[in-house]
Parts: C-alpha cells; structure tokens; sequence
C-alpha cells in the first residue's frame, strides 16, 4: 500500500514538474492529426518530422502512417516509455529522451510539430530559426493550438497553423 502511493506520489511529480519546461501532456486526436497531415502540410516519405513534446506518439505514428520518418523529443520518462512502447513494430518512428532546447535537430529534419503553450510558442518559433539557420534551409513549423504572434502563417486548418521559418539572416563580413 505505502509502496503504491510512493509510485503513484513520484508519478504525480514527474507529471507536474515536466510543465514548469513545457505544455502539459494533452492526447492528441487522430482524426485531428490526419486532417492537418492531409490539408494543412502534406507529409511525405521525403519528411523528417520532429515532434516537441510527443507525449505518447500519436503524432509520429500518423506521421509515419504517411511514410514520413517521425523522431519524437519528450521530457517525461514516463511517456517516453509509452511512446516507445506503443511504436515499437514502427521502424521510422524513434522516441528520444530529449529537450527541444537544448538538443539540436537532425540534419534530415523538414517539418517541427509542437502544441506549445501560449507563453512558450514565441520561444519555440525563435528557436526553430536557429535550427532553420544552422541547418541552412527553411523549416516548415506546424502549431497546434496557439499562433506565433507577430508571424502569419501560411495556411489554417482549425486550430493548426502552418509556417515556413527561413533561416536568419547572418552577416559574417
């Protein structure tokens, strides 16, 4: 009994502690998910897909559904586990025990996917421009939830924005 609710205490913890660096885990809806892959940024299996928090997977195994490869960041040790588990038989959708801020992209990468927070969403978008600069070419950005203010995305489908992020322009004279 008292072992039960240590577990369940320490659960409890990783879950509250991981919102003070991101978005809270929300399961994501697959008929949500297709639409935007289908009308708001057609996926292809020429796509790398990284999803910020990726909580249980949904997102890359829909991603990979369309033959995209699909490479998962989470923060929580618990949904990583989950994650893993649930993709297992998925050999283009990997699952990283990682921080989006302080992990670089893969070179492959093409599309970031993240339901950030409001507070959050403006970083997230400053960040993918590094990413989009140090790996020299434009990063299409999908949003879930909240738009990046001061930026206009390039298509709406509900409550997803789409942006392309160009990398920054650097003077190196």
């Amino acid at each position: 009994m008292i072992i039960g609710l240590w577990l369940m205490g320490g659960i409890a913890l990783v879950f509250g502690m991981v919102v003070f660096v991101g978005a809270p885990y929300v399961p994501s809806k697959r008929r949500e998910i297709r639409a935007a892959f289908c009308d708001l940024y057609r996926l292809s299996p020429q796509d790398t897909l990284v999803d910020i928090g990726a909580g249980d997977g949904i997102v890359l195994r829909e991603a990979s559904r369309l033959g995209a490869r699909a490479i998962g960041y989470e923060i929580n040790p618990f949904l990583v586990g989950i994650a893993r588990w649930l993709s297992r038989h998925d050999a283009r959708v990997s699952v990283r025990f990682a921080n989006f801020w302080t992990t670089d992209l893969p070179p492959e990468t093409t599309v970031i996917y993240a339901f950030g927070e409001s507070r959050d969403i403006t970083r997230m978008a400053r960040r993918v421009a590094r990413e989009a600069t140090r790996l020299a070419k434009p990063l299409m950005f999908i949003s879930y939830a909240f738009a990046v203010p001061g930026q206009h995305p390039i298509k709406q489908v509900g409550a997803y924005y789409l942006y392309r992020i160009a990398p920054l322009h650097t003077d190196k004279s």
